[in-house]
């Protein structure tokens, strides 16, 4: 205030208004504090059982090899993936924001480098490193390298989530593209899941219902029309809503799975007693690995695992709400909605609420690359957490 306005103060007897000295602002960084030891925990007892439970449901396909063949290698992932998250811990995620442009930009690239590889299983989803016999999923990086992106891009002072012609027109460009390589892999499961992460993201941000009403309509209404324009999709659905109809063909997968499922009772059958693991039960140590933690450890062990995925996903989501600044608290969004979405959706398919989607349990389920991208993930989740109010 200066001192002419001071002195008109003074004048109509109103005491003057002082500005609060800089020295009295409160400046000083975050400190930086310890990560949320719950997330931790709860990520190291999830990946502790999957290379148990791997070992267990790869144990007989294994015999005629070496049958610790799967537990040698997911635990080389898992002890990979410990490192990974340790570093991640202590990386500040700030400094993300740079390397957000050139992630996406090198997951479009390995979005499209992966049709030049020979299929596996009717799909290009996966590109071999050498003859090591590891594969990287480049649908897996593409959730992280999108929730970086469009967090940073989202945190921006000039952005809005509701200007088309901004903020949320570069966000639709690059879900354009990202999703419609995912999808022409073919990988109907990993393009839902993309798009559900970029919508939590954006309503995180700010984005107005009625965009967001308008693009769950527009987007239910082409998976069902790509979905009835497919018949192998078409053969899912209809697997789906009655298994029995073909038991030996569209329905196998679902009623191998009730039978693991239903044979679990309340404690199990016992760790490596599982039935329906002797080539009974396709994708046992991947997208069905639910199946036979269910069928070995029965109920309780089943719901221990889901208790663990609620517990994650609230951990995440509270780190997001705790989070002093925009950027934080929307990668910290988009990071937790990826794992608790693929958990769920992984639980629906195994129960058969959902159709057979091909989407693997987060930190559980076999896999080099989805296994390092989710420990990564939750390390960068823990870094954040480090920074709460």
């Amino acid at each position: 205030m200066t001192a002419k306005s001071n002195v008109l103060y003074m004048n109509k007897g109103v005491k003057p208004v002082r500005s609060r000295p800089a020295a009295e602002v409160n400046t000083a960084p975050l400190k930086k504090g310890t990560p949320d030891l719950w997330l931790l925990l709860i990520a190291l007892f999830l990946v502790g059982i999957g290379v148990i439970m791997v070992f267990s449901a790869s144990y007989y396909d294994t015999l005629s090899n070496d049958p610790y063949e799967y537990l040698k290698r997911q635990g080389s992932f898992a002890a990979a993936g410990v490192v990974i998250t340790l570093i991640a811990m202590n990386v500040n995620y700030q400094k993300y924001r740079f390397l957000s442009k050139p992630v996406l930009y090198f997951t479009v690239f390995l979005l499209v480098a992966v049709f030049f590889f020979e299929e596996i299983n009717h799909a290009h989803r996966w590109i071999p490193i050498g003859s090591t016999g590891v594969r990287v999923q480049p649908s897996e990086v593409a959730k992280f390298a999108m929730s970086l992106y469009m967090a940073n891009l989202l945190s921006k002072r000039s952005a809005d989530p509701n200007d088309i012609k901004g903020a949320l027109g570069h966000v639709a460009i690059m879900l354009l593209v990202i999703l419609g390589l995912v999808y022409k892999e073919p990988d109907l499961g990993a393009t839902i899941s993309l798009a559900c992460i970029a919508m939590a993201i954006l309503l995180a941000a700010g984005l107005h219902w009625l965009y967001a009403g308008s693009a769950v309509v527009a987007g239910g209404a082409l998976v069902a029309a790509l979905v009835t324009s497919s018949d192998y999709q078409m053969r899912r659905i209809l697997g789906f809503l009655d298994p029995w109809a073909d038991p030996l063909d569209t329905g196998y997968q679902l009623i191998g799975s009730y039978y693991a499922l239903g044979s679990g009772g309340f404690w199990g059958v016992g760790i490596g007693a599982s039935r329906q693991k002797l080539g009974f039960l396709p994708e046992q140590n991947t997208d069905f690995i639910f199946s036979i933690i269910g069928e070995e450890l029965g109920f309780i062990g089943a719901g221990f695992i889901i208790i663990l995925f609620l517990c994650l996903a609230w951990r995440g989501y509270m780190i997001a709400m705790r989070c002093p600044d925009r950027y934080g608290s929307l990668l910290a969004t988009g990071i937790t909605t990826s794992l608790a979405l693929q958990a769920a959706l992984n639980l629906g398919v195994v129960t058969g609420c959902l159709p057979v989607t091909g989407v693997t349990l987060p930190l559980v389920s076999y896999g080099g690359s989805s296994l390092l991208m989710s420990m990564g993930s939750v390390g960068v989740l823990l870094n954040i957490s480090r920074y709460r109010k």
